[in-house]
């Protein structure tokens, strides 16, 4: 009888009888095939082995011989799903008083103890709480939710985790390595994660691909036992994905529906390709050196972004949750392929290319906004300052680059804005100051415009405290602040920034409505574009 992992449970158990610091109850909780039972037995071989109380019982003994072929006449295990009734509880409690036969302890095993009634958990508690020196009481359980408060305060709980799929291919492997059964590292690699933390189901997985490969496990049976998706595919379709291929994910999609592979089974793949990638991106010695398709992962690894992994991974885990509401699964797995490719994020180069034909068209067009400006000058001229627009902070004044002398007022306005973004101010305060234009600026002396709009903000005294207060920290010396009424509201940075805001929002709606995948989409599922899920880059 081994055990593969638990090292938490493993640790405190061998300290406590190594101590011989002991509780009467111990309760093991978890999902299905994780050791529960297991560790259950051989810590009842540990309190009855003929050397002693031990955290290594020697296991060649009559005691431990006799649990683990389940014959030791004082370890009695009880499947509580079996055995709901209070009836049974009060017999297996009166047998509880008798001293042990021939261990040095009695040991109860009750597996699924939560499916007990209420009226057998009640009887079991006073018992529970102070039972006979000679009885040890261990729990098990899928659901601890469903115990009794009363009955969980009485154990000692141990949560066991579920068991990740390189320590169930090692335990595999060394069982086959030990038996002598020849088999491939895909093939093992395909059942550890099909078994989904449960050693019980991977050695049942394992039974099933002995027989069904006769004697030989290989991964194109195990592929075609479990039914599942060929990782081939799956690497082909971000490969597809990265080249922004439209048509080739729909032909490799078609492929797959001529094979009879379950889209449901092949987002999950996906979600779990796009995880083992996006951890060879961020932790390459993460990856197994014998990995199989290691060179295939690092590969990924390199020609995606952090981001669009991230991205791709929630599309594929949404897509599953959705499939069952799509027409037919191949129509829910090719939506999740089109949605990843119409929202994959665009690449520096491509987004600097259209900004630069989007600034060019505006400027020559000069479209005018609903505020009276234009929004090519709204949008460029704070992203596109001078490096000669800067506050001078020794000499506390703004100085800036302007050719014209006939425009004070708008280099005044820049400067405000690259000002701005150096004031340490929130809340109220920047509002305030977004909402206003540089007037002038002195030795000691600030004057600010608000427009007429904003004219309610002027009466909040706390706010014009803070700004004065941003002020003078950064010039480093007392400023004073004037806030004075004024009529022209088109440039202050609330303005600026609402315009520049708008036109990108309208630059990405542009996008997505003139791209050819999504219209290919619209064309052929009878989508619609909701136009308030599109969201401009900041």
């Amino acid at each position: 009888m081994e055990l593969a992992g638990q090292e938490h449970v493993v640790r405190a158990l061998s300290n406590a009888l190594t101590q011989n610091r002991l509780h009467h109850a111990y309760l093991f909780t978890g999902t299905r095939g994780v050791g529960k039972t297991t560790i259950a037995r051989i810590f009842a071989k540990s309190l009855n082995c003929v050397t002693g109380i031990t955290a290594t019982p020697c296991g060649e003994c009559n005691a431990c011989k006799e649990i683990d072929s389940g014959r030791f006449v004082d370890l009695i295990e009880l499947d509580a799903a079996s055995n709901t009734q209070v009836d049974n509880m009060r017999e297996l409690l009166e047998s509880a008083l008798y001293s042990p036969s021939s261990g040095r302890f009695k040991v109860y095993i009750i597996d699924e103890v939560h499916m007990l009634s209420k009226s057998a958990f009640n009887a079991m508690l006073k018992t529970l709480e102070e039972p006979p020196g000679h009885v040890k009481f261990i729990l098990a359980t899928t659901d601890p939710q469903k115990i009794p408060v009363t009955v969980l305060s009485r154990c000692l709980q141990f949560n066991l985790k579920q068991l990740p799929p390189a320590l169930i291919a090692t335990h595999l492997q060394y069982i086959l390595t030990q038996e002598q059964i020849p088999f491939e590292h895909g093939a093992i690699s395909l059942i550890s994660r099909a078994a989904q933390g449960s050693m019980r189901d991977a050695l049942s997985l394992l039974d099933q691909a002995i027989a069904f490969s006769s004697g030989n496990v290989e991964q194109d049976v195990v592929h075609t036992m479990l039914g599942a998706v060929d990782h081939g595919y799956l690497f082909d379709l971000l490969a597809a994905l990265h080249r922004q291929d439209g048509a080739g994910l729909m032909d490799i999609s078609d492929n797959m529906a001529m094979r009879s592979i379950a889209f449901d089974s092949a987002l999950q793949e996906l979600a779990s390709l796009l995880h083992r990638v996006a951890l060879a991106q961020a932790v390459p010695q993460a990856v197994a050196d014998d990995e199989p398709e290691r060179d295939r992962l690092l590969d990924l690894a390199k020609i995606f972004t952090a981001e669009e992994l991230q991205l791709c991974y929630q599309i594929a885990i949404h897509g599953r949750d959705d499939i069952n509401l799509a027409p037919d699964e191949y129509a829910g797995f090719t939506m999740t392929m089109l949605r990843m490719l119409a929202f994959a994020p665009a690449k520096e180069d491509a987004r600097m290319a259209t900004f630069s034909q989007t600034v060019t068209a505006k400027t020559n067009t000069q479209p005018i906004s609903s505020s009276g400006i234009s929004l090519a000058d709204s949008v460029v001229s704070p992203e596109t300052l001078s490096e000669t627009d800067r506050v001078d902070s020794a000499s506390g004044s703004i100085s800036a680059c302007d050719d014209s002398a006939n425009e004070p007022a708008t280099s005044g306005r820049h400067d405000w804005a690259v000002l701005l973004d150096k004031l340490n101010i929130q809340g109220m305060a920047q509002q305030l100051a977004k909402n206003c234009t540089l007037e002038s600026l002195s030795d000691q002396h600030v004057t600010l415009c608000l427009s007429q709009e904003q004219k309610h903000l002027q009466s909040n005294k706390i706010a014009i405290e803070k700004l004065q207060a941003s002020l003078s920290e950064y010039f480093a010396k007392p400023m004073k602040l004037k806030i004075v009424m004024g009529v022209d509201a088109t440039v202050t940075p609330a303005v600026m920034e609402k315009i520049s805001k708008d036109f990108k929002q309208q630059q990405a709606s542009d996008a997505i409505t003139r791209d050819e995948f999504v219209r290919e989409a619209q064309h052929e599922l009878d989508a619609t574009l909701i136009s308030e899920s599109i969201k401009g880059t900041n």
